[in-house]
């Protein structure tokens, strides 16, 4: 049950970081997106720093084995304190708290970056090099700007939201500045997501993907196919489609399709979020 809920604890952890992130640089780059940015930014912040010190007690009740928390303070201090992952999770409150005080676009995307870096310390990475660990940052922060600019497109094509053609506009607009980074964030995530591999397992396969962890690594990659697939289809296709639809008067149906292909990626993308909160718990060795 303690293994479940530590999975359970650091997917909403991550979910909440990649969006807090994502959806604040979304903001930066389509200026004209017509979204109420900031008290989602807050929310997500604050949530965020709830999960965080959750985490954290989490953490140190299992490495401790004490459950009282007059017992438990000491520990706290000194995880706090005293090592690189209690660092970067005051980092993290910190960067969350400067949030909530203060949620505009540009402090909420570096607070954001930042939040979500820190979450490599408690990863793979912390453990081998500093090469393995900026691999990790860097696939988080892509994976961030994908989750955030989805969960961005979903809200702006909601028909409700699109109650005039400035809005419509708008969100043919978003779709297409996305198309530059997306096509950036795919990449990054394909040289991490190797190199990761690489630092990790080695330049083989052998028996690893005959266990658990190599089992839940190949469904994520299955997956992230997947969300290339669709990624696709809304580049060459829907996108386009609403444009026309423009011209033509009549952009419901577009939207619709644009709204319903970006919502099963994003669900395709938490899955992943999921499988990558398991994984971070599991050893590549085989067994």
């Amino acid at each position: 049950m303690a293994e479940l809920i530590n999975i359970l604890l650091r997917l909403a952890l991550y979910v909440d970081l990649l969006l807090l992130f994502g959806l604040a640089l979304f903001g930066l780059y389509s200026v004209d997106a017509v979204l109420r940015f900031r008290p989602m930014l807050r929310g997500m912040a604050l949530i965020g720093a709830l999960l965080s010190v959750a985490s954290l007690v989490l953490m140190t009740r299992a490495m401790s084995g004490e459950t009282e928390f007059a017992a438990l303070w000491p520990h706290l201090q000194m995880m706090v304190l005293e090592t690189d992952v209690g660092l970067a999770w005051a980092l993290r409150m910190i960067a969350l708290i400067a949030v909530v005080i203060w949620p505009g676009l540009w402090l909420a995307s570096m607070a954001g970056a930042v939040a979500l870096a820190s979450l490599a310390w408690s990863g793979h990475g912390a453990m081998d090099n500093a090469w393995h660990l900026l691999s990790d940052i860097l696939h988080l922060l892509a994976a961030g700007a994908w989750l955030g600019a989805m969960l961005a497109l979903i809200l702006m094509s909601r028909l409700d939201a699109l109650c005039s053609e400035a809005r419509v506009r708008s969100l043919a607009d978003s779709v297409k500045r996305f198309e530059g980074v997306g096509a950036a964030i795919v990449l990054i995530l394909s040289v991490t997501g190797v190199a990761n591999y690489l630092f990790i397992v080695g330049p083989t396969l052998g028996e690893v993907l005959l266990g658990t962890y190599g089992i839940l690594l190949s469904i994520k990659v299955a997956l992230f196919g997947g969300m290339l697939v669709l990624a696709a289809l809304n580049r060459f296709h829907l996108g386009p489609l609403l444009e026309q639809s423009l011209r033509a008067g009549q952009h419901q149906v577009a939207a619709n399709a644009l709204r319903r292909s970006v919502a099963l990626e994003l669900v395709i993308a938490l899955l992943i979020v999921g499988l990558v909160a398991w994984l971070g718990t599991l050893s590549p060795e085989p067994g």
